[in-house]
């Protein structure tokens, strides 16, 4: 396969170093040599210093032989430009965008004159990943799959879980309840765990759920659950506008904003949600508008600062739940170790969902997790695996687990003892350097 990448900042080189190690043919196009530079020395693949949207930086890159064209600048009319010529000029035959503005983005009749299958808005992608947290506040990471039939939870292990100790072959047994613990997280160390080894006060768990057993599943895992019913917003932009947009009939809002122009169109365009002219840095108004009473505060100006330092406040003046955005990836680990509980980047998400759709033979989409140390592959076994007819003990992949198997509109949390046949869907925990062999063994 390969691919054309428009665009060196952060999400076109967060996807050019995940398909590089994927042994994919890359090459990235941007007209800023410090960037380009920079990839290719981290990455070492082929990059063309020129304009995304030129006619002839496309031909250096060999356009006439790309299968695929990721247009990631943060430019809205560079990508659209780029996807016409890639159309027009060259035939790629698959296109994908990083739009952003919202008149652009829902103008189905520019889009598919485009042909551009999918645009990806990175407002809307944050806030869809922030309202999934809100709708299970004890995780700090979800993921959703197989159009919503399985999540995929992240969460810290409580001191108060039953987990702690225990095989995690027992876990299951133990608490009357299957359950499938598909990754851990532990200090500084990732690793797809197997039925011996235990869990740790202080491990970060990912395990796949179905969506009605959420707060079931938290339960049993000695995680306490409540509702969010009232969130207080720092930041009324786009990611501000679509996070209340699509929790304002389910919750109580608040939305701090200090712009009065951007005020007047929250009031217009939300019906529900309270909308509070006002700078969210200051104490004083915090107090002021309850915060202590909140279930949760989102943090998404466009001040990585300010978001991790107001989260930070918030903490302090008793809010269950906090959710900081942050555009520079140093600053996640950052926002982690000073106990900020959920921490989201737009760039890393955006990659991330831009990678979902670069398929490759049987494997229908890639999800990097952990901070990108691992991934959960969704894929579908062909008539030729060897997986056909034998059950996940004597079957599981090498350096991973089997998290779900979708069979038609059924999911099943799997043991052992289940059988795999051809057409299944599968989530898989993997660790990168397993991918390619989870890949051979669906065919």
């Amino acid at each position: 396969m390969r691919v054309i990448i428009v665009g060196a900042g952060e999400v076109g080189y967060q996807i050019a170093k995940f398909l590089s190690l994927e042994s994919v043919d890359v090459v990235v196009i941007d007209k800023d040599r410090e960037k380009t530079n920079r990839i290719a020395e981290e990455i070492d693949i082929a990059v063309v210093d020129g304009e995304g949207g030129s006619p002839a930086s496309l031909k250096e890159a060999e356009a006439d032989k790309a299968d695929m064209l990721l247009a990631v600048t943060d430019q809205d009319e560079t990508n659209m430009i780029a996807c016409l010529l890639a159309k027009a000029m060259f035939g790629i035959p698959r296109k994908i965008a990083r739009i952003r503005n919202p008149d652009y983005f829902s103008n189905e009749r520019l889009l598919k004159a485009l042909d551009i299958d999918p645009a990806i808005n990175p407002e809307l992608e944050i806030a869809k990943a922030i309202v999934r947290i809100l709708e299970a506040p004890f995780a700090s990471e979800i993921e959703d799959f197989e159009r919503g039939l399985v999540k995929v939870i992240g969460f810290k292990i409580p001191e108060t879980s039953p987990l702690i100790g225990r095989p995690l072959k027992a876990v299951g047994v133990g608490l009357g309840s299957k359950l499938l613990i598909g990754l851990v997280v532990r200090d500084e160390k990732t690793f797809v765990p197997t039925g011996d080894d235990s869990i740790m006060l202080g491990d970060i768990v990912y395990m796949p759920v179905i969506p009605g057993a959420l707060h079931e599943t938290a339960a049993l895992l000695g995680i306490p659950v409540s509702p969010v019913k009232k969130v207080m917003i720092l930041g009324g932009g786009r990611t501000g506008y679509h996070i209340a947009a699509r929790i304002e009939h389910k919750a109580d809002v608040k939305v701090l904003e200090k712009s009065e122009e951007r005020c007047k169109f929250l009031s217009k365009n939300l019906s529900r949600s309270l909308i509070l002219h006002a700078d969210g840095t200051e104490q004083k108004i915090l107090l002021e508008e309850n915060i202590g009473n909140m279930d949760a505060f989102v943090s998404v100006s466009n001040n990585d600062e300010l978001n991790i330092m107001v989260s930070l406040l918030a903490k302090k003046l008793g809010v269950k739940k906090t959710v900081t955005l942050v555009n520079k990836t140093d600053y996640i680990t950052l926002a982690h170790g000073l106990g900020i509980q959920s921490v989201l980047s737009p760039r890393l998400i955006t990659a991330g969902t831009i990678l979902r759709y670069v398929r490759r033979g049987d494997i229908l989409s890639l999800t990097a997790i952990a901070d990108a140390k691992a991934e959960i592959l969704e894929g579908r076994i062909g008539r030729t695996s060897p997986l056909i007819g034998k059950s996940l003990q004597k079957a599981q992949p090498k350096a991973s687990i089997v998290g779900a198997i979708i069979r038609g509109d059924t999911v099943i949390i799997p043991s052992g003892q289940d059988i795999l046949r051809e057409e299944d869907k599968l989530i898989i925990f993997t660790m990168r350097e397993s991918i390619k062999h989870v890949e051979k063994m669906l065919r």
